[in-house]
């Protein structure tokens, strides 16, 4: 039995069988199982599987596996179960019987506790989440290409051009999917949240003058556009609810074009507008006055966003700083959490004898280095405890650095060695050393203070 398959097996058996399982979905590095009944999950037992480095219990549970192995490990589940990925089976609440009803309405109550910032974090990042792939491929594309024009080979070349043309394709229409992802986390017709991007960032906006002036091609940004999808989505819905049948197909989605597409130009655009600004200048404005101890604090702090997985509710407003300012300066300071987690590992690596711990450091080490964190997070220095603070520590050290060189990528969805192409006005070094400080920081402070043996005995 291949690996894969193994662990797919294993990973069912632990979470109460086939019939236990609602919704099979997986993102880069995470398993996702929705279960009809969570306290059916043995969640050390899943820790002790070969090749899982951690289990997050949240709204679905998390399985951290890894790039690559997770998206075998889930088709080997779906063909196990006979779900497709992202496909839901949830029978009618009258005939679940007592133990699942008592599941669903404890899974209810704890829908009514969840706090609406945490929701709202995890709404963006289900939007983001599924585009991490294609901007990541495009990003370092486009980060090559760049890179090389530097160096001084020529862009009329054809090839250049094309390398240019494939890196750039996805962040001209960015706007489009990301409004076709909104409409459909919201569930909507993901046509309708596409065309909200369409509105935004059409060229044939320059052409029109609200309020007394022209109006600017993607003012707000991302942000309008999901506002706008999101709209597209609630006028549809209400819309279709007093929308005879027979017309609805026409009228339905006419209504709500025209009605979201007006407010669209004459209010999404300059609030979130403002909102953009607002958000863009005050990051701006922290990292130049702050400096030194804005660095450290942003980058010691986001472990633990990424711990509970809500650090991709950032991505928009990255995304905004580089449609603002041709980079972000934020995604070269938060990096360093992962470099900081590195450097702990290191040290752990270095001084453990617990074959089981090593085992797990040398599989997650190589991704770790090319800037996916989670499963050193989720397999080593969490659990650890203490090697988690001093992660955060050396990652401080390396954020203070990037504040004082003032670096900053041209894209997203990489960190680590990775955003090395990405990186802005031809500061690689400065990047670089930044992350040896922040492997140096974290793995000095855990050498000395962060580790003892006696921490790897329940492993």
């Amino acid at each position: 039995m291949r690996k894969e398959q193994q662990m797919a097996t294993d990973i069912l058996e632990h979470v109460g069988g086939k019939g236990n399982i609602r919704k099979i979905a997986h993102c880069m590095t995470r398993l996702r199982l929705s279960l009809k009944d969570g306290g059916k999950a043995n969640i050390e037992a899943l820790k002790k599987i070969d090749g899982v480095m951690g289990v997050v219990v949240d709204e679905t549970l998390q399985i951290v596996i890894g790039p690559g192995t997770v998206n075998r490990v889930a088709d080997e589940m779906s063909q196990i179960t006979g779900f497709g990925i992202g496909e839901e089976s949830e029978p009618e609440y009258d005939s679940l019987t007592f133990e699942e009803r008592a599941a669903v309405d404890n899974e209810r109550r704890k829908e009514r506790n969840r706090t609406p910032f945490k929701n709202f974090l995890r709404r963006i990042g289900n939007i983001f989440i599924p585009l991490i792939p294609g901007l990541v491929a495009s990003g370092i594309i486009n980060g090559a290409a760049n890179f090389a024009k530097n160096a001084g080979v020529d862009p009329t070349q054809t090839w250049m051009q094309i390398l240019l043309l494939l890196g750039t394709s996805i962040f001209t229409y960015l706007a489009v999917v990301v409004g076709w992802n909104t409409a459909k986390e919201f569930g909507g017709t993901p046509v309708l949240g596409a065309i909200a991007g369409m509105f935004l960032f059409n060229p044939f906006l320059a052409e029109i003058t609200i309020y007394g002036e022209q109006l600017i091609v993607g003012r707000g940004g991302l942000f309008g556009v999901i506002f706008a999808a999101f709209l597209m989505t609630f006028v549809e819905k209400n819309v279709r609810k007093v929308m005879p049948a027979s017309i609805d197909i026409i009228f339905t989605p006419l209504i709500t074009v025209l009605s979201v597409g007006f407010f669209s130009l004459y209010a999404i655009m300059p609030v979130a507008g403002l909102l953009a600004d607002g958000i863009t200048k005050g990051l701006t404005a922290v990292l130049d006055v702050g400096g030194v101890v804005a660095g450290a604090v942003l980058a010691g702090f986001f472990l633990p966003l990424v711990m509970v997985g809500l650090h991709h509710g950032l991505t928009p407003i990255h995304l905004e700083l580089i449609n603002t300012y041709g980079n972000t300066a934020l995604l070269t300071i938060l990096a360093m959490a992962g470099a900081g987690q590195v450097g702990a590992a290191m040290a752990i690596f270095v001084k453990t004898k617990n074959r089981r711990l090593r085992n797990i450091i040398k599989g997650a080490l190589p991704v770790g280095f090319l800037g996916i964190g989670e499963p050193l997070l989720y397999g080593v220095t969490l659990p650890l405890g203490r090697p988690f603070i001093t992660a955060c520590m050396g990652a401080a050290l390396g954020g203070a650095f990037q504040a004082i060189m003032h670096t900053g990528a041209t894209g997203v969805g990489v960190s680590g060695i990775s955003l090395i192409p990405l990186i802005a006005d031809g500061k690689y070094l400065y990047y670089f050393l930044g992350l040896v400080i922040a492997y140096a920081g974290g793995f000095l402070f855990t050498y000395l203070f962060g580790f003892k043996e006696e921490m790897a005995q329940d492993i």
